[in-house]
């Protein structure tokens, strides 16, 4: 075709880039750190993207969970680095950016945060389709006055019809929201059932409508060229080192194909291939993995399971030493959605579904545990189900109990203002409070080692560390090394100063600062010392104690972490002595993103806990010591 095309023809296709936040979600786990973004970032904004999508979803969690990173600091930083390009969040409606809902306060005052450090664009979207979910959300970005995008979730089942998601749109529509989103986070939409949903929604709608996809089994980029045929507007892609696989289509193809035709998206591909160089040496620094299709990936047309999700099962089932299950807990998850009504495999339902389903294969008798999530979807707190749960999953469930018919969130008392007494000797400024309130447990231990690290080393040094180069500060990373290679040798007590801070790390575990003198201690023979030996008679008498108690001894049912009480603040569900009843909760075990209420299975006393709260436990750990009554 020739380049002169009529002005009057001229369609040109918008593009989103999701690489810095769902691509390395969907691929590297969602391990991106912020270093790893500013240097790069700058010439993102010189592409001419319709937005960067940078921030939601998963990352927010994984900052602090594993990164050690402040989420709401990572905005910020991208935000000053951009001046041309919108940036984007993905918003889990009620969920926020969580595993469950939130009252109406957390979630408004998290989109006024959010849009203050920077969010131009929500792109909003409720698990179910269930609007009244997402009517909050919507209704506190359009306050702030930023771009609402509201979302229809795609997916495949008997009541997920073309009607269904036009009818879902019109009401969305009739809330004010800016554009539409089809979020096909499986890569499950076909060409030419796009064609037909696109035409349908463009002739329905008066807003633009963008189409995400994953590339999964490989339709996505067939799927947006029939979209943009039948009247998509905007496209979701990433940088080829962070596409393909389980995320989205690469920007240099899409480019290419519309290249000279009415849909030019007028990127310079020469700027792309640039950006997209210094991501590959990203790739190889980190020791990140390409994406590529496997066959499990293509066998999404059959059990619809995404891309992402399959990669956590894998994960999962391996840390329950598990890992040659997959098969069958990939045959399990189409027959537990059925039993739940349909719900689409996003997140928070994907979790759900997900870890019943582990659960059914791992124990070998379908529902025999049943997660406190799945408990709750059941009775209704995620919102209404696309179809009937079955009758007999439902009773075993939550009995008699019947399911809530009202907004879930209706239910939910304010909690900002009761929570700040809880940690404000940690906090710093609003957004802790919101970072708290989201994950007590993960914040709480982020919010403590923050500031230990800031007394440590001072006010200005923990946001440096994680923002430059690795070799302008001491960052916590090189600590903790430095500590493990001491635990490793025969020296003791290591002293070093680095730009003006001085710090000795002693075996045991202590840092403190010094005012001496740079120097190492030569090798020392192992020496017994006093805290030792009180640690060995500790743990012998542990033992000791143990083999003499009555009872019998409870096991961890999954790997995760261990907690005594539902929230960092709130009491232990039980104690060494108490006498609980069939039933009751001894503990909640945080596994594959949920958090799981662990029941006692009869009548018995405590004799002995042997685990201390947030430690990390294995499949098969002696958690308690029971004694049956």
């Amino acid at each position: 075709m020739s380049s002169e095309v009529e002005k009057n023809e001229q369609r040109k296709i918008k593009v989103t880039d999701t690489t810095l936040r769902d691509a390395h979600q969907s691929l590297w786990a969602t391990r991106m750190r912020t270093e790893d973004m500013l240097p790069i970032i700058g010439k993102m904004d010189e592409v001419g993207y319709h937005s960067l999508e940078v921030w939601g979803g998963a990352t927010f969690d994984v900052c602090m969970r594993y990164l050690d990173e402040d989420p709401w600091e990572r905005l910020r930083l991208l935000d000053s680095y951009t001046n041309n390009t919108n940036l984007q969040m993905l918003l889990r409606a009620q969920n926020v950016v969580g595993y469950k809902h939130y009252p109406d306060d957390v979630v408004r005052e998290f989109v006024y945060k959010a849009a203050e450090n920077g969010i131009d664009i929500f792109r909003i979207f409720d698990a179910l389709n269930d609007v009244r979910n997402m009517q909050t959300a919507i209704e506190a970005v359009q306050e702030t006055g930023k771009h609402v995008q509201a979302t229809v979730v795609y997916t495949v089942s008997p009541v997920h019809t073309i009607e269904h998601y036009i009818e879902t749109a019109m009401e969305l529509q009739e809330m004010g929201v800016d554009s539409l989103c089809i979020k096909d986070m499986a890569g499950l939409l076909k060409p030419y059932r796009a064609e037909k949903l696109i035409s349908a929604l463009d002739e329905k709608l008066d807003m633009p409508i963008e189409l995400h996809s994953h590339y999964i089994g490989g339709m996505a980029m067939t799927t947006y060229l029939k979209g943009i045929e039948s009247g998509v507007d905007i496209i979701d892609t990433a940088t080829a080192s962070l596409a393909f696989g389980s995320s989205q289509p690469p920007i240099e193809t899409m480019t290419a194909i519309f290249e000279d035709t009415k849909y030019d998206t007028e990127l310079d591909l020469d700027l792309l291939f640039e950006i997209d160089s210094y991501f590959e040496r990203v790739r190889r620094k980190r020791g990140f993995s390409r994406g590529v299709t496997k066959i499990t990936d293509m066998q999404t047309f059959s059990h619809q399971v995404p891309g992402g999700m399959i990669s956590n099962l894998v994960s999962q089932l391996e840390d329950q030493d598990a890992g040659d299950r997959i098969h069958d807990v990939l045959e399990e998850i189409p027959k537990v959605r059925e039993d739940l009504g349909y719900p689409p495999l996003v997140t928070p339902t994907s979790q759900i579904v997900g870890t019943q389903a582990v659960f059914n294969v791992l124990l070998g008798e379908r529902y025999k545990v049943i997660p406190d999530e799945v408990k709750s979807y059941i009775r209704g707190y995620y919102g209404q189900p696309p179809a009937e749960i079955d009758p007999e999953v439902q009773k075993k469930a939550i009995g008699d109990e019947e399911p809530i018919t009202c907004r879930p969130a209706d239910l939910l008392d304010p909690t900002l203002d009761d929570i700040k007494d809880e940690i404000e000797r940690y906090a710093e400024k609003e957004e802790d409070y919101l970072s708290y309130a989201l994950f007590p447990q993960v914040a709480l231990k982020f919010l403590k080692e923050r500031k230990k690290e800031k007394d440590i080393f001072g006010e200005d040094n923990k946001e440096e560390g994680h923002t430059k180069e690795a070799n302008e500060e001491m960052e916590l990373t090189d600590i903790k090394e430095l500590v493990e290679m001491l635990n490793e040798t025969d020296i003791s007590e290591l002293n070093l100063e680095d730009e003006g801070t001085k710090i000795s790390i002693k075996k045991g575990g202590q840092v403190v600062t010094e005012n001496t003198d740079i120097s190492v201690s030569q090798p020392q023979p192992p020496q017994t010392t006093e805290t030792q030996d009180s640690s060995e008679e500790s743990n012998a008498s542990q033992e000791e104690a143990q083999e003499n108690v009555d009872g019998e001894e409870f096991e961890a049912p999954m790997v995760g972490t261990f907690y005594r009480s539902p929230a960092p603040d709130a009491d232990p569900f039980v104690e060494v002595g108490d006498v609980i009843e069939a039933g009751d909760t001894l503990c909640i075990i945080e596994a594959m993103k949920l958090m799981n209420e662990i029941e006692a299975e009869y009548k018995c006393k405590v004799v002995d806990i042997l685990v201390e709260d947030a430690e990390p436990i294995e499949f098969g750990q002696p958690l308690f010591i029971l004694e049956r009554l």
